[in-house]
């Protein structure tokens, strides 16, 4: 019995249309996540938003008492968040993407009510004088935002909200005495370091 003859080898013309076939594959493959991802994540904006974060928590740290440390938080969160929208913004003209596109309010929509119950929550907290419990709080909802739109993203962006998420849980667990000290290495320090990343590896 004769041993089973080898396939024959492809000959140019026919690896060149293989070749060719396997890149349209990636291109359709890549442009289809493209379309299905909000890729407008700001890198340096993050940096920026970061740099808000430290100086916010340098100011709380100075306030001398509760409101005053309160204030210094609600409006360094302001200043981040408008930061971060013109980022967005900025990055998304130059990439020729829409705001108004499926992705983009894919991302808003799991983005921003995190953002909201931890508003509300901030007032009870505040009302009931737990205030104590809103570091823990911040970061936590805060984290939570990031992972629901991360899904959406890039994804970095989710990472960067598990990151979020242990600090949140980090400070459940700690002392009032490092408030301040987590919520400078989560709104400053992990906004500085993904931010650079982000930058780096998905432009600016």
């Amino acid at each position: 019995m004769r041993p089973p003859l080898p396939f024959p080898r492809p000959r140019p013309a026919e690896q060149e249309l293989e070749d060719g076939a396997l890149e349209n594959l990636r291109f359709i493959r890549e442009t289809l996540e493209h379309a299905g991802s909000f890729t407008a994540v700001p890198g340096w904006g993050g940096v920026a938003m970061g740099v808000v974060g430290l100086l916010t928590a340098l100011a709380a740290a100075r306030s001398g008492s509760s409101p005053a440390w309160l204030l210094c938080w609600l409006a360094g969160a302001a200043l981040a968040a408008l930061v971060g929208a013109a980022a967005v913004a900025h990055k998304a003209r130059r990439a020729n993407l829409s705001l108004s596109s499926g992705p983009a309010r894919k991302f808003a929509l799991a983005f921003v009510p995190p953002l909201l119950v931890g508003a509300l929550l901030t007032a009870a907290l505040w009302r009931a004088g737990l205030i104590d419990l809103l570091p823990a709080v911040w970061l936590l909802l805060y984290g939570t935002a990031v992972i629901t739109a991360g899904a959406s993203s890039v994804r970095i962006v989710p990472v960067m909200g598990a990151a979020f998420l242990l600090l949140g849980a980090t400070a459940l667990l700690a002392p009032p005495a490092w408030a301040n000290l987590l919520l400078a290495s989560g709104f400053g320090g992990l906004h500085i370091v993904f931010g650079f990343l982000i930058a780096r590896k998905y432009g600016g």
